[in-house]
């Protein structure tokens, strides 16, 4: 970066700003204790305001009245402002409230503050094993020969092979406290700093959904080339950099295999005995149910994208509907003049209708199929333990003979419920029969079902036990 391009994120950036603002530290403090240091986002405004409210009152018992003069109410409008950029304000659909959230910019300015005041234990060794990892899954994972990918594998065998006779021998090799320590502070640095991307990926998304819709809305082509406009730009967004990462992490932690494998590894961590009198060291346990709120949300945001996108599409649709009806009017109105008036000469020419004439000779002949032969044979299956009674006890309810039923009972009444039905004929099929019962029910215009009454009714099976069923009153009525 040169003067030139420092010199504008200075005058620029929100991150910046915040920086040279006058009311920085409490800027800055409100937004560790609100936001970052309970891992807190999507807060509604009234929740916000109580917060700073007691921030402010805090304050203003040290320092004195004057210091912080403005309601928290202020504070929070001046901080989401646009030309401020420090808090992102947005409206949930549903929700008449606004909910706010730090930006990227602000974020950044308050890891880089808490970075200031140095640390007692720097991690450096957990750092240095990360980066051979991270090195040797890069170099090896791109490699093409095949005899070089199989004896790196044959190397790493041989390795594991080695520290398991190492371990038969009783030969253990347990971390160190230090070593302990250095690897538990660079995880939860790596756990922040995932939360903190996902702020600034959400905010990339909604960079790209923004010019978007400046496309879509300046838009003058045709119909045709916004659709593949749109899809294009959507297809853009998914396959871009940041969607195929995120979305990657979001099939990672969405793998319920993965997500179990995590909670064990963390609970099993907290159990280190090197450990023991590390501070928040419970708090590792939910570091996933952490990511999944912030990913969730980062997910929404793209989901959104195409929502916005179809309702864009909708608003042109209507427009070019509309435009559609003003030429039919137009052409309304000018045949309405030509009638008055009718000019001379030929006015419009329109084709005679005409029919298609297939003659019967014009048919394809008859030609037979053909008969393919199949050598093969038949072996009988072993079916002593196969129950093949359930295939011949199907039966099938005749619908016909059941509104047969209902017009021979309603012959001589204006209306009936189904028990009168079948008392005069009983069931036959049982529950199915019911069911057959309620779907003409429930088809016909004559008919209505009455669920604040309930009638009883029974049948006989083969065996001679009786079944009973308690179900709404059914009144079928003679049509008019």
């Amino acid at each position: 970066m040169d003067y030139y391009a420092i010199n504008s994120l200075r005058e620029n950036h929100a991150g910046w700003s915040l920086l040279r603002a006058q009311n920085a530290p409490l800027a800055v403090s409100f937004f560790m204790k609100a936001f970052t240091g309970p891992n807190q986002r999507d807060i509604g405004r009234q929740d916000l305001i109580d917060h700073l409210d007691d921030v402010l009152f805090g304050l203003r018992d040290d320092v004195g009245e004057d210091k912080f003069p403005r309601p928290a109410a202020e504070y929070l409008d001046d901080w989401a402002a646009p030309e401020r950029a420090w808090l992102r304000k947005y409206y949930v659909p549903g929700q008449d409230e606004p909910r706010y959230d730090l930006t990227a910019a602000a974020e950044d300015v308050v890891h880089w503050v808490e970075s200031l005041r140095g640390r007692d234990f720097v991690a450096t060794q957990s750092r240095l094993t990360s980066i051979f990892a991270v090195l040797k899954a890069l170099v090896q994972q791109s490699e093409t020969d095949p005899e070089v990918r199989l004896a790196e594998l044959q190397r790493q065998r041989d390795g594991i092979d080695a520290e398991m006779q190492r371990i038969r021998d009783g030969n253990i090799r347990v971390m160190t406290a230090p070593e302990a320590l250095d690897h538990f502070q660079q995880l939860t640095s790596l756990a922040k700093d995932l939360l903190s991307d996902f702020r600034e990926v959400e905010q990339n998304f909604r960079k790209l959904d923004r010019q978007v819709r400046e496309q879509i809305a300046t838009w003058d082509g045709s119909q045709g080339d916004l659709l593949e406009t749109i899809f294009a730009n959507q297809q853009d967004i998914s396959s871009s950099l940041q969607g195929r990462t995120f979305q990657g992490f979001w099939d990672y932690l969405m793998s319920p295999q993965l997500r179990t494998e995590l909670k064990d590894l963390l609970q099993r961590a907290t159990r280190i005995e090197a450990l023991a009198g590390t501070e928040n060291l419970q708090a590792v346990t939910n570091l996933h149910q952490d990511w999944l709120p912030a990913v969730e949300q980062t997910q929404a945001t793209v989901r959104q994208l195409s929502q916005q996108m179809r309702r864009l599409l909708d608003d042109k649709v209507f427009l070019e509907n509309k435009r559609i009806m003003q030429l039919i009017r137009s052409v309304e109105s000018g045949a309405l003049g030509t009638r008055e008036a009718p000019p001379s000469g030929v006015f419009l020419d329109i084709a005679a209708p005409s029919v298609d004439v297939a003659l019967p000779f014009e048919r394809p002949l008859y030609e037979p199929s053909r008969k393919v032969m199949v050598d093969d044979d038949v072996v009988a299956a072993d079916d002593a333990d196969v129950d093949a009674g359930a295939l011949f006890s199907q039966f099938h309810v005749d619908t016909q003979r059941l509104q047969a039923n209902i017009d021979a009972v309603l012959a001589g009444a204006e209306q009936a419920t189904l028990a009168d039905i079948t008392d005069a004929h009983p069931l036959r099929q049982g529950l199915a029969e019911i069911v057959a019962y309620y779907q003409l029910a429930t088809e016909s215009e004559w008919a209505d079902i009455n669920a604040e009454a309930t009638q009883q009714l029974s049948w006989q099976l083969p065996d001679g036990s009786i079944r009973e069923a308690t179900i709404d009153q059914i009144i079928f009525g003679r049509p008019a």
